[in-house]
C-alpha cells in the first residue's frame, strides 16, 4: 500500500502525484463518486469497474488495490478542496479579515455543489481502521486548513492567530455537520456570522494590547 502522499504547497496543489491514463481517470472519478455517496466499505471494486466501463484487471493495473484507490480518492478530493478554497478567497480579494470570512462563503458553495453528505475526510476517518494511511490524509487535510486559516489570521493582525484559526476551523466543521444532517438552515451563513464576531474580538484585543 502506498504511503507517500506527495508534498503540497499552500496553494493546495499536490506535487508528485502520478499522471493517470484516461481509463485511470475514469476509474478514479467513478470511485470518488461512489465512495462519497455510498461509503468506502460499501463499494467494491467490481461495482467501480463495471460503472467505469473497465475490467477489474484494468483497475488493479492502474491502482494496485482497493486500498490504494481509496488513497487516490482522498488525495484527489483534498487537492480539489484546497485549490477551490484558495481560488475562491483570492478571487474575492479584500482585506485579510474579509478573506477569512470568504472561507465560509466558499464552504457554502462547496457544500451545495460537492459536499451534501458532510465532510468526505471525516466520513473516511470514521470508516477506515486506525492504521489505514487514509486517516493520515484526512488529518493532513485538516492540518492544512488550520494552517491556512492561521496564515490569514496572522495577516489580519489577530491577537492569537492560532487560537482564532482553531475557532474558525471548529465553525467550518460544525457547519458541515449541520448542513449534512439538515439540522440548521443556512449553516455556512450562520457560521460566517459567528466567525465575524470572533474575528472582530481577536482584532480588537490585538489593537488594545499596549
Amino acid at each position: 500500500m502506498t504511503g507517500d502522499s506527495g508534498t503540497t504547497g499552500r496553494s493546495g496543489k499536490r506535487c508528485g502525484a502520478p499522471r493517470l491514463t484516461p481509463a485511470g481517470l475514469r476509474i478514479l472519478d467513478t470511485a470518488s463518486r461512489l465512495f462519497y455517496e455510498q461509503g468506502i466499505r460499501a463499494v467494491g471494486v467490481e461495482a467501480i469497474a463495471e460503472e467505469a466501463g473497465v475490467t477489474k484487471k484494468t483497475l488493479y493495473d492502474r491502482f494496485g488495490s482497493k486500498e490504494d484507490l481509496i488513497l487516490a480518492y482522498l488525495r484527489a478530493r483534498d487537492e480539489r478542496w484546497r485549490s477551490t478554497l484558495v481560488r475562491y478567497v483570492e478571487a474575492r480579494g479584500g482585506t485579510p479579515e474579509e478573506q477569512l470570512l470568504a472561507t465560509f462563503s466558499a464552504l457554502r458553495d462547496w457544500m451545495r455543489e460537492c459536499n451534501p453528505r458532510g465532510c468526505a475526510f471525516v466520513n473516511a476517518y470514521v470508516e477506515l481502521p486506525a492504521d489505514h494511511p487514509g486517516q493520515g490524509v484526512a488529518r493532513e487535510q485538516k492540518a492544512w486548513l488550520m494552517g491556512y486559516l492561521a496564515e490569514l489570521a496572522t495577516a489580519a493582525g489577530a491577537d492569537d492567530p492560532a487560537a482564532l484559526a482553531g475557532q474558525l476551523l471548529i465553525l467550518h466543521e460544525g457547519a458541515c455537520i449541520a448542513n449534512s444532517m439538515r439540522s440548521v438552515e443556512r449553516a455556512a451563513e450562520r457560521a460566517r456570522s459567528m466567525a465575524a464576531v470572533l474575528i472582530e474580538k481577536s482584532l480588537s484585543q490585538h489593537t488594545a494590547t499596549p
